[in-house]
């Protein structure tokens, strides 16, 4: 759940299979980034590497083969991770630095 309010666009040239195992990926890198680096801000770079190589044998890499670059397929990335941390049951602050967005944990957590 995001904090603030903002556009989520849809990522379009991979099927829902796909989207759904590159969701789950990113769905636990953030439980493993909250636990370990729970203060800390990220971003979908964090998760990924900076080029294709860090993305191959994981669902990510259909963003890369679907792409006609790397700054696409990262672009793509970030709108996926925007999705999973809005129907997150935690909350999450978010910022922007320059073109990349940010998020931190806050703490809180929806029990509903």
């Amino acid at each position: 759940m995001l904090t603030q309010q903002s556009e989520i666009r849809e990522v379009h040239g991979i099927s829902e299979e796909q989207k759904q195992r590159i969701s789950d990926f990113l769905q636990g890198a953030i439980y493993c980034w909250c636990k370990n680096r729970k203060d800390e801000w990220f971003a979908a770079r964090d998760f990924l590497g900076g080029d294709n190589y860090y993305w191959q044998n994981t669902p990510m890499f259909a963003l890369y083969e679907k792409s006609e670059n790397i700054e696409q397929a990262a672009k793509d990335a970030g709108w996926l991770l925007k999705k999973v941390i809005a129907d997150d049951k935690r909350s999450f602050e978010t910022k922007k630095e320059g073109l990349v967005r940010q998020y931190r944990w806050n703490g809180d957590e929806d029990n509903n």
